[in-house]
């Protein structure tokens, strides 16, 4: 059998040891953070039926889903007609899976979920086609309370991070009203797409795409002052007054937005900072109210790290109307590439093992059996060098897997009921008996 190079498919990763630490403890704290919130967790199949993700994300995010070819079938589209695919996302699967179990479920109900999903995108910095969302929704309230508590929750997130981010929010009925006193309103997704587009194409490259999908020179001049515009958040709402003052949707969304930065000014934000976009659209079908998202403030990372808003009607498409959510998404990989630029993840998380036991002998190995078992049971991460090789091969060991402690064990320490433990880190050492030791790696 001819030996076949390793490798795996573009946009998909490997995790070594000590990346799966650190994505660990990105999910933990997002996770606490959620459990804080009274959100409850599920999960939905990577799968879903091809018909529950079609046109639910607009026309360029329908086609980044991954279809499934039926099993044994050969790649033929025109006579294969997929009916399964990937999930793209996670609310959507989750809207499916509330009307599914509406029976059992007790409303609003807040559900979270970490769970991978795939996109067929191009892959770049920062764009994988195989990554892991962290979602909170609350579906059955339409009360503005559950925006205010999951830009809360965002602040808490990356509180516990400690990394700075900048919470963008906008409403959908806004951009409705937009393109209501623009003339335009049936091309209301063609314009949100394209002013999503904003911070990577520019102005230019915003009004270009609007001319391609056929929005009149009057409207695309009219839409200039909100794409130029640059101030406050009281300055953006009284443009926004001036200019939808004749649009009852459009002057929904600035009370929605009015309530909202009021109470956020209330609470007091730990380390994300909040600012009206007027020009945030987030290019998904579903959204009808609050748009939210959020972008690092340091470093080189430009992209999304967190994002969300309220749909109003997303379970009416399975047969549950009227039932409306809102969500965010974390972006753990994202989240993850920023807090490796900025070095944020603490030193405790750079290793899995704490303590490793290193020995001359099999006699001293087996006379570390039950002090590893006690360290263990004290709650401590330990582990043992199962082999009998030099000390020095075991203690680059330890280096190698950022273990920052080794007891040595040789017979002198066996004798006198000890343990000659080194930090790895400063190179000292000191003799402790393995309560002392116990209770220091406890400290």
């Amino acid at each position: 059998m001819a030996i076949q190079k390793p490798g795996i498919p573009k946009g998909t990763r490997d995790f070594s040891p000590e990346e799966m630490v650190k994505r660990n403890y990105i999910f933990d704290s997002i996770r606490s953070v959620f459990r804080l919130y009274g959100y409850t967790p599920i999960e939905t199949p990577a799968m879903e039926n091809l018909t529950t993700l079609m046109g639910k994300y607009g026309e360029e995010g329908d086609r980044l889903i991954f279809k499934i070819l039926p099993r044994g079938e050969k790649l033929n589209m025109d006579v294969i007609k997929p009916e399964e695919a990937l999930r793209y996302d996670l609310t959507v699967p989750f809207a499916r899976y509330v009307v599914q179990h509406q029976q059992d479920i007790a409303f609003p109900f807040r559900r979270y979920q970490i769970q991978p999903v795939w996109r067929a995108d191009r892959p770049q910095k920062g764009r994988y086609r195989e990554f892991y969302q962290c979602d909170a929704d609350v579906i059955g309230s339409d009360s503005l309370l559950n925006e205010l508590e999951l830009i809360l929750m965002i602040d808490q997130v990356f509180t516990k991070l400690k990394a700075p981010v900048c919470i963008k929010i906008n409403n959908r009925k806004i951009l409705s009203g937009i393109a209501e006193v623009i003339g335009e309103k049936e091309k209301i997704v063609d314009i949100t797409v394209a002013i999503d587009k904003l911070d990577k194409i520019g102005a230019d490259g915003v009004n270009k795409e609007l001319r391609e999908k056929q929005i009149s020179e009057k409207a695309i001049e009219q839409l200039q002052p909100l794409i130029e515009f640059t101030g406050d958040t009281a300055a953006k709402l009284n443009l926004l007054k001036e200019l939808l003052r004749t649009s009852e949707i459009g002057n929904k969304g600035i009370e929605e937005l009015e309530y909202l930065f009021a109470h956020i000014s209330n609470c007091e934000l730990q380390i994300a900072k909040c600012e009206l976009d007027i020009t945030l659209a987030r290019g998904l079908n579903y959204y009808t109210g609050a748009i939210i998202e959020v972008k690092a403030t340091e470093g080189t990372f430009t992209s999304s790290i967190c994002g969300g808003g309220r749909y109003d009607d997303l379970t009416g498409i399975f047969g549950l109307p009227n039932m409306s959510g809102v969500g965010i998404s974390f972006g753990a990989d994202r989240i993850y590439d920023v807090m490796t630029e900025l070095n944020l993840f603490p030193q405790e998380v750079k290793a899995s093992t704490t303590l490793l036991f290193a020995h001359f002998g099999e006699a001293e190995r087996d006379h570390c059996l039950p002090l590893l078992a006690q360290t263990r049971k004290a709650g401590i991460s330990a582990e043992l060098y199962p082999d009998v090789v030099k000390i020095k091969k075991q203690l680059d060991y330890a280096n190698k897997k950022g273990i920052p402690f080794v007891a040595v064990v040789g017979s002198d320490e066996m004798k006198e009921g000890v343990l000659t433990v080194k930090n790895m880190k400063d190179g000292s050492q000191m003799k402790l008996k393995i309560y002392e030791l116990i209770d220091r790696l406890k400290a």
